[in-house]
């Protein structure tokens, strides 16, 4: 067998492979004669029937046996002898084979690049931090409070007002036709609890038992029903009852109704859903801040295959999302070629990232160990109630699903790594700042989960 490389441009790799045509008749005629000792032929016995008339019987698919396993010796072979890493399945291309000749073929590789030395220590980061204030612990309270209010009819008849409880039906119509989903009886509305579309409950106020009434609105842009979105719209409404609210008293009584033994232990939950809520965003702001510094810092060469791979994953995403929500590039103040070129840029830094990130994770041996899969594991399985048992065999029979748990887990273990060793300094912002920043980062593509695993294994 003879390998050569035909050329090599940065991490593509174009190699030629030659497979003698005697190495491959010897490979033929040893599987004919296994063949023989098994053969069942029509007038001979098994075992006897000769070999020229099992190649004229099974010879076609006897070579393309042996093409394939030559095909695959060579492309390991070329792929060893020149210390290769393919970031991809290489690309082969049979350029010649006759029967008698020699077997050439042609490998296309992408070769995975070594990323370059990080020094952890040199990373600087600002952690920022939001302590949860007695004020954001107090209006968590009112909110509890006013969600768990009792509601009753006035001692008098009078007209509805802020925070009463309207019970209405109503029938909405779309330029004078009903539309689905628009009708509905005895539905309970607290005015200002802005749970209905803007505007609505505010047309209430004024309404007294019995009134019958159009109230007219304009349905958001962002509305969950696309067919909805930015629509003007009426609603025939009629006031059955009009409740207001009572009084809640917070005491232990009250916070043992809600689950808690006393308004302390009550006050310290509202603090810790807080507290971990912070925790969240300060993370994922200390992330983010880590993927620049590596972004900006350690430019190399990726391979364009897992680009393009990593851009259409992106591209089908948007492109899907943008369709459910009715919007266009042009929306946006951009053509498509615009943002194909942005988001390609995107996919290159997510994979770059991604073989930093593996790189790293393989130096310092960190791994991702049973227990952590199981705990993945039973978290899908707790989206799924009471089909634990599919799920387990769903990830225990494909392995590639498996390991789409396995890369964010490694990701996130190495994002910690690296942030334990990198010089960090904590600076205390308001929680308004903290989760505005947060949130805006919160769909931005960050790694390509996949790439991390990938490169790890090679």
């Amino acid at each position: 067998m003879q390998v050569t490389q035909v050329s090599a441009d940065g991490l593509k790799h174009h190699l030629k492979v030659v497979v003698p045509a005697a190495d491959i008749e010897t490979q033929v005629t040893q599987r004919l004669d296994s063949l023989a000792k098994t053969a069942r032929l029509p007038g001979f016995r098994p075992g006897k029937a000769p070999v020229s008339l099992l190649r004229k019987q099974y010879g076609r698919s006897v070579v393309g046996e042996i093409l394939e396993k030559s095909i695959d010796a060579g492309s390991k072979q070329a792929i060893a002898d020149h210390q290769l890493r393919p970031a991809l399945q290489p690309k082969v291309e049979v350029t010649s084979f006759d029967d008698g000749k020699d077997l050439e073929f042609e490998l296309h590789v992408e070769n995975l690049p070594t990323p370059p030395e990080v020094d952890l220590a040199a990373i600087q980061l600002t952690r920022y931090e939001a302590e949860v204030a007695p004020e954001v612990i107090q209006k968590a309270l009112d909110d509890i409070v006013k969600g768990n209010r009792p509601y009753a009819e006035p001692a008098e008849p009078r007209p509805a007002r802020a925070d009463d409880r309207v019970t209405i039906d109503f029938a909405g119509k779309i330029d004078d036709v009903p539309f689905d989903g628009g009708t509905g009886k005895d539905m309970p509305v607290v005015i200002g609890s802005g749970m209905l579309v803007p505007g609505f409950e505010d047309q209430l106020i004024g309404t007294s038992v019995g009134d019958e009434k159009v109230i007219s609105v304009t349905f958001p842009e962002d509305y969950g029903a696309e067919n909805l979105r930015g629509k003007a719209a009426t609603f025939d409404i009629k006031v059955n009852k009009i409740e207001e609210p009572g009084e809640v008293v917070v005491d232990d009584e009250f916070a043992k109704k809600l689950g808690q033994e006393s308004v302390e232990k009550l006050n310290d939950a509202i603090r810790q859903r807080f507290a971990q809520e912070y925790g969240r965003a300060t993370r994922m702001k200390l992330k983010r801040a880590l993927l620049d510094v590596l972004a900006e810092s350690h430019q190399f060469e990726v391979p364009p295959g897992m680009v393009e791979i990593e851009f259409e994953a992106i591209w089908r995403q948007l492109t899907a999302e943008m369709q459910r929500m009715g919007q266009t590039f042009a929306d946006e103040g951009k053509s498509e070629d615009e943002a194909k070129e942005e988001y390609r840029r995107i996919a290159e830094r997510r994979v770059r990232l991604g073989l930093l990130l593996s790189d790293i994770g393989t130096k310092n041996e960190i791994k991702v160990e049973n227990k952590e899969l199981q705990q993945a594991m039973i978290a899908q399985a707790q989206r799924f109630p009471g089909q634990a048992r599919q799920v387990f065999e769903f990830y225990q029979k494909n392995p590639s699903a498996l390991e789409q748990l396995r890369a964010p887990i490694f990701e996130d273990k190495v994002v910690d790594f690296i942030i334990d060793k990198a010089a960090v300094t904590t600076t205390t912002v308001t929680p308004d700042e903290l989760m505005k920043e947060a949130d805006d980062e919160d769909d931005e593509p960050m790694t390509s989960a996949g790439v991390q695993e990938d490169a790890a294994a090679s």
